[in-house]
């Protein structure tokens, strides 16, 4: 019975660049491992962000996984809180929370960093808890998480009129005022006043990271389970809590792996050789890597075509060695586009390739990328589709 490896380069599709040639950083890389699978391949495009919902990865790694998002989806911040276990009640609030770079805390204020320069765990830490301590008595408590994404718990924010706030993921500001968010903010006066007093703490704390920006909020998440729904025992491994929630809540197994740091110096080899590990004793195993939607969002070209080569060497490359002679299907794609030109993410049509090593195709595109994905006609609607293609790939 075939073992799926689910290979997910975040952000990795993008636009025709002018200093690329005309060619994304997809076309631009070179992607030897993945050109070779495209041509032994099944190819297409699919649409893996629902009409009228926002292409973030917490919608589009959830369709990739096979859920409608429409159906499952609460909020950013309750995927990642599912990925640390916490003990929430159904009518608490869940927070995505950036440590964030703002210019000023005022309408005239411009979002300059959405992850505060990268900061570190280590350095991002001591400022939670002292963001916690200035929480202590509210109903807020800010949770520690990784790197710049940390949570915020609103207990019985649900019934609250915060759970209605419309506020932009502070990586779609990049350079722009937060006036027009500020004024969101303010219509739930305790969340606002705190936002203002860990402004004012923190920019005594630390050079980049100045302040809090709250997001992606909904209540606790519930998945049906990955194994009943699939058959299949499956895992995830990637650095970022986004993709931990998910499997945790679908019943997946949540794969360790030290030194993973969602950039372009992450542990790749400890990745695929945890996920390799772990279809010796399950079936599905998803690989997401970080890298190339982060330096999407820094919008340098050159470092997103090297993030996806390194994604092509030493992910893609060691599953085809290790696969080879064995009954698998390789599974290659992205979970949303993230243009160098726009520094966000976009709900373009993403390319993927399916590949059953027992039963390779032949004809396919000589390159996988945006384009020769498109030119082969085939077209899927949601990640269900996708899903429900790869397990129609596994006898």
């Amino acid at each position: 019975m075939s073992k799926i490896l689910f290979l997910v380069g975040d952000g990795m599709g993008g636009w025709p660049l002018e200093s690329l040639g005309g060619r994304t950083t997809l076309r631009a890389a070179h992607t030897p491992a993945m050109d070779f699978l495209a041509a032994r391949s099944r190819c297409g495009l699919c649409r893996t962000v629902p009409e009228g919902m926002p292409p973030g990865s917490d919608v589009a790694n959830m369709a990739l996984l096979g859920y409608d998002p429409a159906v499952h989806h609460t909020g950013r911040g309750p995927i990642e809180a599912a990925a640390q276990g916490l003990d929430l009640d159904p009518d608490d609030l869940v927070w995505r929370m950036n440590l964030v770079s703002v210019s000023e805390w005022s309408p005239e204020g411009v979002m300059r960093d959405y992850s505060s320069g990268h900061i570190s765990t280590a350095d991002a830490a001591p400022l939670l808890e002292k963001l916690a301590e200035l929480a202590r008595g509210s109903d807020f408590l800010p949770v520690t998480g990784i790197q710049y994404r940390h949570l915020l718990i609103q207990k019985n924010g649900a019934k609250t009129p915060a759970a209605r706030l419309a506020v932009n993921p502070p990586h779609d500001l990049l350079d722009q005022s937060i006036g027009q968010d500020l004024d969101a903010f303010s219509a739930f006066p305790e969340l606002a006043r705190f936002m203002g007093q860990a402004h004012a703490l923190l920019s005594g704390l630390h050079p980049k990271a100045n302040a809090v920006w709250p997001w992606g909020q909904g209540r606790p998440l519930s998945l049906p389970d990955f194994r009943e729904k699939s058959g299949l025992r499956g895992a995830v491994v990637s650095a970022v809590d986004l993709v931990k929630g998910l499997g945790r809540a679908a019943g997946m197994d949540v794969l360790h792996v030290d030194g993973v740091t969602g950039l372009i110096d992450t542990n790749y080899d400890g990745k695929i050789h945890a996920a390799l590990d772990f279809l010796d004793r399950g079936d599905f195993v998803y690989v997401h890597v970080e890298a190339p939607d982060e330096c999407g969002h820094m919008g340098d070209a050159e470092l997103k075509k090297q993030a996806i080569e390194l994604f092509d060497e030493r992910i893609v490359a060691p599953a085809i060695e290790a696969t080879a002679g064995t009954d698998a299907v390789i599974v290659v794609t992205c979970d949303h586009f993230t243009p160098v030109a726009r520094r966000t993410h976009t709900e373009d049509p993403v390319p993927f390739l399916i590949h059953a090593t027992r039963d390779a195709r032949t004809g396919g595109p000589s390159t996988f990328d945006e384009a020769s994905a498109a030119g082969t006609g085939l077209f899927l609607s949601s990640g269900r589709e996708l899903m429900a293609l790869v397990l129609g790939a596994r006898p």
